[in-house]
């Protein structure tokens, strides 16, 4: 494909974004890339809210009401919006995300985050394993059919410090009764991230140029990821890792904790009969038990790389997320209600 360059576009062509929009900016990972975003000083953010929301939003975003089933208000909100980031609720309606879309090709929006934050959605395989996991490609086919907006997409694993406080379905840790699942032989290693580098790595993406200016700019621009997955992460750990971190944070002991073993396999299967049965929650352990499948697709660092020098993103600290999360469980949080 040859290359674009900002020299070529029309005249009014702006070669960087200012203007973005977000649906859910109040939100567990809404509300970090919001923040991010405004500490460059580059953006305006608009939060499209609807009514009725109790979410706090960060000081200096611009509100404006919106129905997701009232197109028109989609709309009216999304014009001159140079991007949008979609981040929804895991219980918002199936076709929600799709009505932004379609509002936003027609308020002439040129890209777009869809709401995929998490696994690698491109890994088909992986997708078509873990139930619901098949439609996170829906959007990337609808904005590239409509043809009016790009899509870039950010893989970063599981959230580190939201996933440790969500007990044993999801890391296998049980603080309270300290008591440790490790899957298979604790020892598969996965990508995560935090959600500060979620921010960092969003406000980098949408602060660098649209396209290279001429043949001579060597400058990476966000056309590297036109409808391409940005993959980025803070850590490549393994279960062990995690606890070998919370020992050094909390000073415990192996002979403080109770541990266990169990085939990464055998609780994948348990999560899809329990869920079958019509247990909800038990689709955490789903997700979380196959990402950690040997050779399973939760290390996608090692079969894709990461853009985290391209973004210059720095190195993160362990220990220093474990003690975030420490603080989180101390106080009460609860990622699945977002309550702390």
């Amino acid at each position: 494909m040859a290359t674009t360059y900002a020299k070529d576009q029309p005249a009014d062509f702006k070669n960087e974004i200012r203007q973005i929009a977000i649906t859910g900016a109040g939100g567990s990972i809404g509300k970090p890339l919001a923040e991010a975003l405004l500490k460059t000083g580059k953006h305006t953010i608009t939060a499209l809210t609807r009514a009725g929301s109790q979410s706090t939003l960060p000081e200096g975003i611009r509100s404006v009401p919106v129905t997701y089933d009232d197109e028109s208000s989609l709309v009216s909100a999304l014009t001159g919006q140079d991007a949008l980031i979609i981040t929804l609720p895991v219980k918002t309606a199936p076709d929600t995300q799709s009505k932004i879309v379609q509002a936003a090709a027609k308020a002439g929006v040129k890209y777009i985050m869809p709401n995929v934050w998490g696994c690698n959605a491109t890994n088909e395989e992986l997708t078509s394993s873990v139930p619901h996991w098949e439609h996170l490609c829906d959007p990337f086919r609808e904005i590239e059919k409509i043809g009016v907006s790009s899509w870039v997409a950010l893989v970063n694993g599981f959230w580190y410090e939201h996933s440790l406080c969500l007990g044993p379905s999801g890391f296998g840790f049980d603080f309270a009764a300290k008591k440790l699942i490790l899957f298979d032989d604790g020892e598969t290693k996965i990508n995560i991230s935090t959600v500060e580098q979620c921010g960092r790595a969003v406000a980098r993406l949408l602060s660098l140029k649209v396209f290279p200016e001429d043949e001579n700019d060597e400058s990476v621009t966000l056309s590297r990821w036109f409808n391409k997955p940005v993959f980025v992460s803070s850590f490549l750990i393994s279960q062990k890792d995690m606890f070998e971190s919370w020992k050094r944070v909390t000073g415990d002991t192996d002979e403080d904790w109770s541990i266990t073993r169990e085939s990464s396999s055998d609780r994948f299967e348990k999560g899809l009969e329990m869920v079958r049965n019509g247990n909800p929650a038990a689709f955490v352990q789903t997700m979380y038990s196959r990402l950690f499948f040997p050779n399973g697709g939760g290390d996608y660092e090692h079969e894709h790389g990461l853009d985290n020098e391209a973004l210059g993103l720095s190195k993160e600290d362990l220990d220093t997320s474990t003690k975030v999360a420490k603080a989180m469980l101390d106080r009460g949080y609860n990622y699945m209600t977002n309550r702390h």
